[in-house]
């Protein structure tokens, strides 16, 4: 092998576990190869149009999968450097303290973690500041203990979210403000002349044109790019699958297709994290005779126990006009571990981006029509307010993904969905309170073109980190049971996933791998 094909780490996937550890383990002057398989999003004006971002899924991976029933569907993926987090809402929570414990739920029970809140904890606060992560500590009462406070103040509310803000404190609530991953140096509530964020319309599911959100690429590919030369990117670099050693040991060999070119890399240590699903699709390609059933997989789990949260994004009716540009700065988790008609956990509500009448129109809503018949699509945008309601989903070994015949194969059977609706209810009871009407209107554009399966913003869980070898594919490390040299550092080694924006844990959990390899590579 070439010397200059060998390096001490090889990292594939520069979303937030990938770009995060890359960022982390340049400091240390070892050669790191990060391999991305697609290339920089375009900086254009496409960005920001909503036509071409949510109706016409501009960005998004152009891939078939499949269903159990055999019905096609393009998954909610994105191939650049800086992974999904280009276009992701930037909410950057920490899991609950009593998200890492075993949870019951109708459905049955989200299992404990066997790492606990405490160890994650520095992690979480490095990550916050790592993200220009703007909050505020001590509004939800829900909220995990914190060494720190937030390293950034919290975003101001636009007078309308203001008022929503208000109105939920007077009818006993705890509403927040969310912490939001956001280059924004503010005043009065407007951007300052030199902030990357200037607090548009087009923050929440779109790229970012101006640099302002904190991605992966932005905050930490670029940065360590620029700061390291020990540091190699290499895009459009497909890997196609991982070789080992014959006893199935050590990977030996990172297999890349770049154009019509294949070469082979090797590394010292290599860390997969392309996202759960893509994570798994690739240790799954990569058997041999050592791993028949695919790299890793003596437990039978690589690729089940799959998690995305049960999500829905609504838009509700304010009987005042809504002129809110930057929307996403309220949260509100009172329902997140139960309610007085509910025993069991609901979830978290949060707002989302503005809807404007483009998008309204694209999700061809006839609801709309039998409420507001008289009201155009621009009307109704400009009185919109727009929700993100997350609940828990179970990890369950038959929710998996694998190759059935050649295809890519995602079964999904739903769990957990009471809490959803009734989570659904409270917001609608809300609404009657805070002059908004009580009607709330699916938005799936914003999830994906294919809504709950192709909705894949918070995949997790396909690898699961344990101290089991039988059950789980991950120690407590993160590395593979069956491999001396292979880590994972996306969202694949949750055991569970909450009910919060899962990208917090993933990038925490990536400097505390970090640290490890960093032991191992001065040992």
């Amino acid at each position: 092998m070439s010397e200059n094909r060998h390096y001490d780490v090889v990292i594939i996937g520069s979303g937030p576990g990938g770009g995060t550890m890359a960022w982390r383990l340049a400091q240390t002057g070892k050669r790191i190869l990060l391999l991305e398989r697609g290339d920089y999003l375009p900086r254009e004006r496409e960005n920001w149009d909503s036509q071409a971002v949510f109706v016409d899924a501009r960005y998004q991976a152009p891939e078939t999968w499949y269903g159990a029933d055999g019905s096609s569907f393009h998954p909610g993926l994105h191939y650049f450097v800086g992974g999904n987090s280009k276009v992701y809402g930037s909410v950057l929570l920490r899991l609950r303290k009593k998200d890492f414990d075993e949870v019951r739920h109708p459905d049955g029970i989200s299992p404990e973690w066997p790492v606990k809140y405490d160890v994650f904890e520095p992690y979480y606060q490095a990550a916050e500041e790592l993200y220009y992560v703007h909050g505020l500590r001590g509004e939800d009462p829900t909220e995990p203990p914190s060494a720190k406070p937030y390293a950034y103040p919290p975003i101001t509310h636009e007078p309308r979210i203001q008022e929503l803000f208000d109105g939920l404190k007077r009818e006993g609530h705890h509403p927040f403000h969310l912490p939001v991953g956001v280059r924004l140096e503010e005043r009065n509530g407007k951007p300052l002349p030199h902030s990357a964020c200037i607090r548009c319309d087009a923050f929440d599911g779109y790229p970012c044109i101006t640099n302002g959100k904190a991605d992966s690429q932005v905050t930490c590919v670029d940065p360590a790019l620029a700061a390291h030369d020990n540091l190699t990117l290499m895009t459009n670099s497909y890997v196609d699958r991982l070789l080992t050693d014959p006893a199935g040991r050590t990977v030996t060999g990172v297999e890349v297709k770049r154009g019509d070119a294949t070469e082979v890399f090797t590394g010292d240590v290599v860390v997969v994290a392309c996202g759960a699903l893509s994570s798994a699709l690739l240790l799954l390609r990569s058997g041999n005779d050592a791993h028949p059933h695919g790299l890793a997989n003596r437990s039978g789990q690589v690729g089940r126990n799959y998690m995305r949260h049960n999500n829905s994004t609504v838009l509700a009716i304010s009987r005042t006009p809504n002129p809110t540009k930057f929307q996403k700065t309220l949260g509100l988790n009172d329902f997140y571990f139960g309610s007085d008609d509910w025993d069991y956990p609901l979830g978290h509500i949060q707002m989302v981006g503005k809807s404007d009448g483009v998008q309204i129109h694209g999700e061809g809503l006839p609801g709309f029509l039998q409420w507001f018949p008289e009201k155009p699509f621009d009307w109704i945008a400009k009185h919109s307010l727009d929700f993100w309601l997350t609940t828990e989903d179970l990890p369950i070994p038959a929710n998996r993904i694998f190759y059935d015949g050649g295809k890519v194969r995602l079964d999904l059977e739903q769990t957990n969905m009471e809490a959803l609706h009734r989570l659904k209810a409270k917001l609608r009871d809300l609404c009657t309170k805070l002059d908004i009407h009580p009607h709330l209107f699916d938005r799936s554009l914003y999830l994906g073109k294919d809504v709950p399966i192709g909705g894949t913003a918070h995949q997790a869980g396909t690898l699961r980190f344990g101290t089991d070898p039988a059950t789980s594919v991950l120690d407590l490390e993160c590395k593979a049971h069956e491999l001396d040299n292979l880590y994972v550092t996306d969202a694949s080694f949750f055991p569970s996933i909450g009910a919060v924006n899962p990208t917090l844990t993933i990038i925490a959990n990536a400097l505390r791998v970090a640290d490890h390899i960093i032991g191992r590579l001065k040992a």
